[in-house]
């Protein structure tokens, strides 16, 4: 199959059915896209190869696994150079603590999602780590109280207004 350069309204209805579903079978999704098995499997081959699907996992409820403090926390740089911003976020990429993390305008360097058993927990693993990581100034922690939406379905809406 010769695939244009772009996203077409088939491959935009795998990537909305993959992100709520990642299970189906291809028979399973050709058949909620409206094509036949073999190109859609050739149609999500093709997704992978360009990068736009990125890989596949299970969603896991954190407070099932016993992670029920989730912390939202910035980090304010010693010092805003490249060297030493760069050391920071190998630091941050090697702490499996850390679900996210976004470097930021305006107050603060960076800002990560931090998943820990408890406060207790929590706390040991900020001044036993983060403080310790290079270039740390200061860290301000904000705890959720709540989750009103979490999930990792991307809005697909943008790409079907561009299709004619």
């Amino acid at each position: 199959m010769a695939h244009g350069p772009g996203l077409d309204r088939y491959d935009i209805a795998i990537l909305d059915e993959l992100q709520h579903d990642a299970r189906l079978t291809n028979a399973e999704l050709a058949s909620r896209i409206g094509l036949s098995a073999a190109p859609t499997w050739r149609r999500v081959k093709w997704l992978e190869q360009q990068r736009y699907i990125t890989g596949y996992r299970a969603e896991i409820d954190r407070r099932r696994i016993g992670l029920g403090v989730l912390a939202f926390v910035r980090i304010d740089a010693e010092r805003n150079n490249a060297e030493a911003t760069r050391a920071l976020e190998d630091a941050i990429r090697a702490l499996p603590e850390v679900l996210s993390c976004h470097y930021i305008s305006g107050a603060g360097t960076f800002e990560l999602q931090v998943l820990a058993t408890d406060l207790d927990a929590y706390s040991r693993w900020a001044h036993d780590t983060l403080f310790k990581l290079p270039n740390v100034k200061d860290l301000h922690t904000s705890f959720s109280l709540g989750e009103v939406k979490a999930g990792a379905v991307w809005p697909l809406g943008h790409l079907r207004r561009k299709r004619p």
